[in-house]
This record gives structure tokens, sequence and C-alpha cells, in this order.
């Protein structure tokens, strides 16, 4: 499917936001969608868009870090009028291009100076018919107000309004929530792509000689360059480069030239940077999200100055997680001096050669991929989830001296895939105990080591190899009453030893039947067979309990199995989630059954993963925690739990 693609960006003081919102647009372009770049800073140089088209707004820019007064390009303060004309041309281009994605770059995580327009564009989106997707683009790291009502407000704009919020960076380097306070809410629509490179080509190979400084293309990196040049009179045992950005005047340029002595070449930043720092003993540099994208694809030893003018934390931060990782040593802006920047250089380049660490660089094609599976799946789930019936109950049930206990469990896992990934992930992020029913005929040995390195996640048994045997118009079912008992139980046997051959200690002796189906009569000859717990589906029946065997089934499915395979009604899966728990409390259910959350990692879209994470974080946040599996079924854990009411 070719998608329609508007991505609206207005850049402030460097160009980094444009850069990378121009990367987005050329991946998406190379795909072959139709892609549309708004920019409403002041006009740059880009390299080339490939098949997509630019618009330029009328520009805005400021001075200094004051981003409450915008400029135009004669620096005089902008009124309603040309704020009026960039509207206007914006919501026409809107009209024009009829986006199936649209992408706001940083709001409404910032820009709160041009929130109206925003607004307005995302108000007409929403109006058109039918309406597009709606994304933020953002960096790895943001800058929040320090209000909390700022950032109350711009959580608000997100869960009303967006899809997704793709997060341009890599959580190994530096998660979103170590700048920006994530909060349960938000949490699902977060979606990390790894750094956006401006220039995906493949790293030149050079000998490594000289030193190269660059300061990005704003004028904030002038006292660097002349500290710099200072610096190379006391450093003259190898080349320097240094590369001006072009927001540095040019009679500043000019000075900076003259002043240089023969061993520094000063010139303007030129298209073929990422060759010039492949060939470097040392980067000598801010720290800005795409000087980290090119210290992070090219190894080279770094000493950054990380611009820190009015109160600017985002490139400290970074900094210090490139420090960390051995690629940098950190000089603050306060310190800059000849003297303090060649102690610094002489430090960095006495370290061996730096490695390329395993951060991922491949934001604009994830990116792409996301938007398109945002694209093809069913609309987004309404971000105003109704929980009062799920609070109310779990209330009552409080009140009754019946706490609730949750457990999770999740079928057909074989091998460590990216969906296993991120299960596992969204699990170890909320302390979340979960049980994988395991097909014992498919297990794969990456499985088995993933598990190891899982503390809350357990195996179960899922069956034997997940076969059909019912005879056709029948419900499906492995171990039903079509086979012999003999033959099932022989099954079982190979089934519960392999497993356990495979996954050692993270398997538990407990069979999840496929498609939650057995016959009644195995059922009874499961102690018999090592097995001590059951799980299926539904409320168990307590009439016949079988001696050894511990029955814990589950009880809620988002899933709509019979209907669009997506997302089930979310109001109906809280009003399941509620009328389980009610049960509890009143007794027509067994108070020491936990209920069961259960899915289907292979078959999820992102909708559906939305929906998991919201439920899981919802209860995180009145203090409820998935049970581990290991506890649940254990009989005297389950004892003692069933004494405490859960």
């Amino acid at each position: 499917m070719t998608l329609r693609v508007l991505i609206a960006v207005t850049h402030l003081l460097g160009a980094g936001h444009l850069t990378r919102a121009a990367a987005l647009a050329r991946a998406f372009a190379r795909e072959g969608h139709e892609t549309t770049l708004v920019s409403g800073g002041s006009p740059a140089r880009l390299s080339d868009l490939g098949t997509a088209t630019l618009v330029q707004l009328p520009p805005v820019r400021t001075v200094g870090t004051d981003f409450r007064t915008l400029l135009d390009e004669d620096l005089a303060p902008v009124d309603a009028a040309y704020l009026a004309s960039r509207r206007a041309l914006l919501l026409d281009t809107l009209k024009t291009v009829r986006p199936h994605i649209l992408v706001t770059e940083l709001f409404p995580f910032g820009r709160r100076g041009l929130a109206d327009e925003f607004r307005a564009l995302i108000e007409a989106a929403r109006e058109t018919d039918p309406s597009p997707r709606i994304v933020c683009s953002i960096r790895d790291i943001l800058v929040p107000s320090s209000k909390a009502s700022r950032i109350a407000e711009a959580h608000e704009r997100v869960l009303r309004h967006y899809d997704a919020v793709l997060v341009h960076g890599d959580p190994e380097l530096v998660p979103l929530d170590a700048s920006w306070p994530v909060d349960e809410r938000i949490g699902p629509l977060i979606r990390y792509t790894g750094y956006v490179d401006e220039n995906e080509g493949p790293v030149p190979e050079a000998r490594r000689h000289g030193i190269v400084v660059s300061g990005g293309s704003s004028a904030a990196s002038l006292p660097l360059y002349r500290a710099a040049l200072a610096a190379a009179r006391e450093i003259t045992d190898r080349p320097w480069r240094i590369l001006v950005g072009r927001g540095v005047a040019e009679s500043d340029f000019l000075e900076l030239r003259a002043g240089a002595p023969a061993h520094v070449v000063v010139e303007r930043a030129r298209p073929d940077f990422r060759a010039l720092l492949a060939g470097a003993d040392l980067s000598v540099s801010q720290a800005g999200y795409n000087t980290a994208v090119d210290l992070l694809r090219c190894g080279v030893r770094s000493v950054l100055v990380p611009f820190e003018a009015g109160q600017e934390t985002e490139q400290r931060l970074r900094a210090e997680r490139l420090a960390a990782l051995g690629l940098a040593d950190i000089l603050p802006e306060a310190d800059l001096s000849p003297t303090n920047l060649a102690r610094a250089i002489r430090r960095a380049l006495s370290w061996p050669s730096a490695r390329r660490p395993a951060v991922s660089t491949d934001g604009a094609r994830r990116s792409v991929a996301l938007a398109e599976e945002l694209a093809q799946s069913r609309p987004a789930l309404h971000r105003a989830l109704d929980w009062s019936p799920l609070d109310r109950a779990l209330d009552r049930a409080r009140d009754r001296d019946c706490p609730v206990g949750f457990w999770w469990r999740d079928d057909d896992a074989v091998a460590d895939t990216p969906q296993l990934d991120r299960l596992l992930g969204l699990a170890r992020r909320y302390e979340a105990g979960i049980g994988l029913a395991v097909v014992p005929a498919g297990i794969e040995a990456s499985l088995a080591a993933r598990l190891a390195q899982e503390r809350t996640a357990f195996a179960l048994v899922h069956g034997w190899s997940h076969a059909n045997h019912a005879p056709a118009g029948e419900k499906k079912a492995e171990f039903g009453r079509h086979r012999g008992l003999d033959v099932m139980a022989a099954d079982l046997e190979r089934a519960l030893h392999g497993a356990r051959e495979r996954l050692g200690s993270k398997l538990l002796p407990v069979f999840v039947p496929p498609w939650n189906r057995i016959s009644r009569d195995l059922v009874a000859g499961l102690p018999r067979l090592g097995f001590r717990g059951m799980s299926a589906f539904t409320d168990r029946a307590s009439a016949h309990p079988v001696p050894g065997l511990l029955q814990i089934n589950t009880h809620v499915d988002p899933i709509d199995w019979h209907g669009t395979r997506g997302l089930a009604d979310p109001a109906s899966i809280i009003a399941d989630l509620a009328s389980a728990v009610e049960r509890r409390a009143t007794g027509r259910a067994d108070r020491g059954e936990p209920i069961g959350f259960l899915t289907h990692h292979l078959a999820h879209d992102d909708v559906i993963w939305s929906l998991c994470e919201r439920l899981i974080a919802h209860l995180a946040a009145r203090d409820i925690r998935f049970l581990c599996p290991d506890a649940c079924f254990d009989l005297e854990t389950r004892s003692q739990l069933r004494s405490n009411g859960i």
C-alpha cells in the first residue's frame, strides 16, 4: 500500500530537528510513499530528499534559547498576521496531501509557542474522512518544563489525539524516562525506533589521523571554535580541521580562518563530514543528536563540550551516556578554556581506539515500518479508556476483605522471537510474573537461553505438538475425547520430559491444553503422569477436584477470535475483568484462584499490545502485579496465599 505521509517540523535554534525530519522523509520516499515535508524554520541546506516534496512556511526562528520570542528572518518579532499566513499554508498543504500518516515533530512535547498552529493542524486532520494516523516524532532526550501542569497538558494531548510516539533513540543508551516523566498512560504509545542517521551509507574505512572540530549549524558553537583554535597552538603534532557551521556569521568565520596556524584548516561544514570523522584520531564537538549518531557510527574517540546555556540539559545527559560507553570525555561548557580543552584532548588521545557500541542507528527504516503497521491496522484504541467498572469492583472486593490476585499466561511460545522479546520486556518493565505455555515438540534452543535470563518468567507444557485431532466440523482439540487415553497419556509423558530436558528448572509441571480443551478422563490422570497443575479457560469447576492437581485457569482474553481476530471491545474486556473480581468477592468463584489474563504474543498487533500494556500499567498503579507462576502453582505457597485471601 502506498501511503501519503505529511511531516511537520519547525526548527528554531540549530537545524537538528529539520535534519532528522528530512531523513525520515527520505526514508518514506525511498519505500515508495508519497511524502511531503513541511518546514517552518529558517531555510537550510538539505541533502537530496529523493521524491519527497518540501514545503517551506514563512519561517520563524529564535535568538539563543529564548523560545518564547519568535522572530522572522530579519529578526523582527512576528505578529498574528504572520502566524496566520503560516497556518493557512500548513492547512492548505494538509488539504492537498490528504495524508494517511501525519507526523508532528516534537509537538506536543515541545514547541509550545506554536501550539495554536499544531493544534489547528491536528483538529483539521481529525475532521478529514478518513482521518490519518497521527504520530509524534521526538529525539532521544527531551527538556521538560519545570511546571507539572505543562507536562500534564502534553500527556493529555498525546492521549487525546495521537496513535503513537516515535522515540528516535535506543533505550540501551538512554531511555526516554531519563529525561521525561513517562507515566503509565502514555507508556503504551511509545515506540523506540533507534537513532535516525541522515547518512545511512557505510562508514568509509580510513587511517585515523588528526583532530576534527565541529559544532553543528548554529552560532552557539562559536566559543568552542575559538577555544579549539587556541588549543591547537599547544598541540602541534598532528593536523587539525575546524568545521564551522553556517549559522556562524561570515565575519566571525573569516576571523577564525585568519587566526589559524599552519597545521589547522578552518572551513565551512562539509557534506563529507562522516568520511572526515571516520579518519580522525579524535573528534571535538558539542553533544547534539546528529553528532551522537556520527560518533556512534564512526566509533571515534571524542571530547564533548555539551551545550548547557539557558538551563539546557539535553546535551549534557547525552554526553554522559556516551562517556559511560567509553566513547567520550566531557568538558563542561562552564569550564571551556584553551588550556582545559587542550588537557582534555591530550587525555582522550591517550585512550585506546573506541569500539562501535551495539546501539541501533536504523531509526529511519524502523520509523517507516512502524508507520506502515499503524496504517494497516484497525483504528487505534481510543485513548480515554473507562477503567471505573474494574476499579469499583476492586474497591468492593477490598472492602469485603477479599484482595484479588492476577496472573498472566501467554500461549504458543517455541523460540526467542521479536514478539517474545516484546512480551518479556513488557513483563520486566512492570515486574510482572508470566507463564509461557510452550509447545514441547517445537522448542528451539533460543527459548531456553532466553528464559534463563528472565527471573519472573516460567514455562508451562502446552500440549505436545499443538496438533488438531478433532474430526472435521468439531471444535479443535489435541487432547479431547477423539483419541484413546493411552495414546494421549504417552504424548503427555513425552511432552513433559522433552520440555524438561530443554528448559530445566524454568519448566513448571503444569499442563495447558491446546485450545483450552481436554478430556475430563485425562484430567484425572495428570498427577500420575507427573503434572502438579493445569490451566484452561474460564472459572474452573470445583465440584470434582483432582487430588494432587492444582487448577488455575485464565479468564480474560483481549483477542476477538470469533470476529476480527484483532482487539476485542475494550469496554467488554474491562467488564469481564470486573465481573471476575465480583465473582470472587461475592463467593460465586473460588477466592483462592487468581484471575488469569490470557495473551498470544504471536497474534498481537500494535492495538492489542497497547491494551495489554495499559491494563498491566493500570493494575500496577494500584500496586497490583501479576503473580509469579511458580508461586501460583506451588501447593504450599498457594495455601498461604489462599489464607491471605489472594
